[in-house]
């Protein structure tokens, strides 16, 4: 029996409550627009991580600058970031983090969690990421009840903007990382239990043409219409896919005209692009600022490009490795295979790595068919994936993980 079995059968007795966390949690909609309710799972949230005896606070965020349906650039108010600091003088520093918004907004008609069977809950957030929050939670707490908890500081940092790109919390998650020594991040792992490896960077761009109205008939050689300039960009971002291997350019959402009997004089296109590189990225800038360049030059037309790449390529150097594997050998003492692969998708762990730090990003419950109404938790992987964090954080305490990775 290893010195860490008793602080990690601790978990075992509370996949009850761990199971009513998630479905009180799953229940409170925190879509990253419903202020109301990210505010009250802010307020949750704090509450049961209260007996960790952490430095909490609430921090305002910057709003955030979106386009309108009129062709604007407007600022949107954000929800508040948690944050809760413990022993921040410990020699070996832990990042946690996660985020609390949703892809569901408040009107959307997928509000309350549902069983399947026994062992398959499905409903939003309980995989990404409430779920993730109550393994980190749990985690913690065998982490506070063992003799090598004085040796870890941690930092809990949940975020309300996450699914829309963490644009008002980046420069919080950039801050962390520059405090912490490795992230450990909740997002959820594939149903199979694979984590994600190397990710892809991703950008969302608003594309909006200006045009001049006119009447359709009378005077439809004066007209400037903004929809046909906007289709033709539409088909020469598409065309940037296949040009590189890891770029994926995805046109949206368009809207704009309105009566058939005037020459349309706005439409909006919005659109998002991954890249596998930093390499890749810089080409596709500077493709999509040519183009916008050239269709700006056209007569009777005016057009703009708001948005950024908001999350850089996470690539697999070689302190991110040396975490994984520190991640697998506990996997392995637990019974389980870990095992990792590149996706396309992205995360708070892309923003984390671009600012220095290794980090895990998929360390929440087995799920999947997340950002749907199919989106669904394998109720078993609470406990076994509380265990393997909790692990890991008592081996940095006991100095069997050395922090910094490679000192």
């Amino acid at each position: 029996m290893s010195v860490y079995t008793p602080y990690l059968d601790w978990l075992n007795d509370h996949y009850p409550a761990m199971v009513a966390l998630v479905e009180d949690w799953s229940r409170i909609n925190s879509g990253s627009y419903h202020l109301e309710g990210l505010a009250r799972m802010a307020d949750t949230l704090g509450a049961a991580f209260a007996p960790l005896g952490g430095a909490a606070q609430l921090v305002d965020l910057a709003p955030l600058a979106s386009v309108d349906r009129q062709g604007r650039l407007v600022q949107r108010p954000l929800g508040r970031a948690l944050s809760i600091v413990k022993r921040p003088q410990a020699p070996c520093r832990v990042l946690l983090a996660g985020h609390m918004d949703t892809v569901f907004p408040a009107d959307s008609h997928f509000q309350n969690p549902r069983w399947l069977d026994d062992n398959i809950l499905n409903g939003p957030g309980v995989a990404d990421l409430k779920g993730g929050l109550v393994v980190m939670l749990h985690a913690l707490l065998a982490l506070e009840r063992s003799p090598w908890a004085e040796n870890v500081g941690w930092e809990v940092l949940l975020n309300p903007d996450e699914e829309i790109g963490s644009l008002g919390s980046a420069p919080l998650l950039e801050a962390a990382a520059r405090r912490n020594h490795i992230g450990l991040i909740y997002e959820p792992a594939l149903a199979d239990g694979t984590l994600a490896g190397a990710r892809k960077g991703s950008g969302n761009y608003t594309l909006v043409v200006h045009g001049r109205a006119a009447h359709a008939g009378r005077d439809h050689h004066l007209g400037r219409n903004a929809i046909v300039l906007l289709a033709e960009g539409i088909v020469r971002l598409d065309a940037l896919n296949g040009q590189r291997p890891g770029v994926t350019v995805n046109p949206g959402h368009i809207e704009g005209g309105g009566p058939v009997n005037i020459v349309p004089d706005l439409a909006i296109l919005r659109f998002n692009i991954r890249v596998a590189s930093h390499e890749e990225q810089h080409w596709v800038e500077r493709e999509l600022h040519a183009l916008v360049d050239e269709l700006s030059g056209r007569e009777g037309f005016q057009v703009e490009l708001h948005g950024r790449f908001g999350r850089p390529p996470k690539l697999l150097d070689e302190r991110q490795s040396a975490l994984f594997e520190q991640v697998r050998e506990c996997g392995a003492e637990l019974g389980l295979n870990i095992r990792w692969a590149a996706t396309g998708g992205c995360c708070d762990g892309n923003n984390l790595a671009a600012a220095g730090l290794p980090n895990v990003d998929t360390l929440g419950v087995r799920g999947g068919k997340i950002h749907s109404d199919e989106e669904f938790l394998l109720a078993d992987s609470l406990v076994e994936r509380a265990r393997l964090s909790a692990l890991l954080l008592m081996k940095i305490g006991a100095g069997e993980i050395r922090l910094p990775l490679g000192a």
